[in-house]
């Protein structure tokens, strides 16, 4: 047998002798072509949405009946009082809110410019522009339904409004999920590599031997990361606010917090990789399958995760990335407190305190 086959069988056997790099290799792409078939759509289905109605006629009735079970739409909120406009955005999680000005039916019977204000959440400014071309649409349709065969001259205004992005720019959906991205791949992926690395050339072992505890391991390889990704942090966000011009209305102080956590969470999961694989190739292909993928398609960073089917939902409730991008949205654009965000904040917490565990455990079962 010549070199070169020998060399080939060889590394065919190399790869058949450890089967889980062979279910990755084989999987990753199964798992791509579902991700990608399912997650990248730009249909919306049940929206939530709150309607103001300070006119309480039959003909604004009939128009939030139309949008509500036209199946776009879901009513999440109804309210007469227009100063809640705030509270519903942040607390109700609305993407966009119709007002009914009083005496609407009687302006819309005298052709009296009657006007229908659309506010939306423009944080994800393409969703908030769909949003309203739907809203739009199905009230165009009342109006012509309205007017029949005879060309009566009724004809309803309607006048949009972009919250929290008036101008619509793109930056302002892509800087979090950038923040997000990179904070995952240098904390998780490079953590499990780098960890994965040890543990193959042997110095790993020497610590598991050493008197110093699994705790004291963990923390001690966290620590620098955990620096690393807050100065990462601090570049992403200066360059937001200088070069692009975005805001951050909310506490400085609790974004930076919430960054470390999301950082802790981060890290945990690749100690928690790093822990359970032999090789730095499986650590890769498990990071980018597990972390990079599910953080880019269903953490809401480009395709809102309402849109997706049930299955994916429930799936990206166990992505950090999804519950930390809707932290750093409240807080950078829509001024939102931990009143507002604590329930995410929560869910981050127990990730990081259920995978810290895991991963001591993982040390502690080496070590036995």
């Amino acid at each position: 047998m010549s070199p070169f086959f020998a060399f080939v069988k060889k590394e065919t056997l190399h790869i058949l002798r450890d089967p889980r790099t062979l279910v990755i290799l084989l999987g990753m792409p199964i798992a791509q072509v579902i991700l990608f078939g399912f997650a990248i759509t730009n249909e919306l289905n049940d929206v939530r949405v709150a309607i103001f109605d300070s006119a309480k006629d039959p003909v604004s009735m009939e128009i939030s009946d139309r949008l509500t079970s036209s199946g776009f739409f879901q009513l999440s909120a109804e309210t007469g009082k227009e100063e809640d406009l705030e509270g519903v955005f942040q607390h109700e999680r609305v993407k966009l809110v119709v007002v009914f000005p009083p005496g609407f039916q009687e302006r819309f019977y005298r052709n009296d410019n009657p006007q229908i204000q659309l506010i939306a959440d423009a944080t994800d400014p393409n969703t908030a522009t769909t949003i309203v071309a739907y809203a739009s649409a199905i009230i165009r349709q009342y109006e012509e339904e309205k007017k029949g065969s005879a060309a009566l001259p009724y004809a309803i205004k309607t006048e949009v409004r972009m919250r929290y992005n008036e101008e619509l720019k793109s930056v302002f959906l892509f800087v979090p999920g950038v923040i997000t991205i990179i904070l995952m791949l240098v904390s998780a992926m490079m953590t499990s590599i780098a960890l994965t690395r040890e543990k193959e050339l042997g110095t790993m072992e020497v610590l598991l031997v050493s008197p110093l505890r699994p705790l004291v391991i963990v923390v001690g390889k966290v620590v620098p990361y955990i620096a690393l990704g807050l100065i990462i942090m601090g570049i992403i966000l200066g360059l937001a606010t200088t070069v692009f011009q975005m805001p951050i209305r909310g506490s400085l102080g609790l974004l930076v917090a919430e960054c470390l956590l999301f950082v802790s969470t981060s890290l945990s999961l690749g100690i928690l990789i790093s822990s359970r694989v032999k090789t730095q190739m499986v650590a890769l292909l498990i990071s980018l399958m597990a972390l990079m993928l599910p953080t880019i398609l269903l953490s809401g960073f480009i395709f809102p995760v309402e849109n997706m089917p049930w299955l994916l939902q429930i799936i990206s409730h166990i992505v950090p990335a999804r519950w930390f991008i809707v932290i750093v949205k409240g807080i950078m654009l829509k001024g939102a407190g931990l009143e507002v965000l604590w329930e995410e904040t929560l869910i981050l917490v127990f990730m990081t305190i259920v995978l810290i565990g895991a991963s001591i455990r993982s040390f502690k079962l080496r070590l036995e």
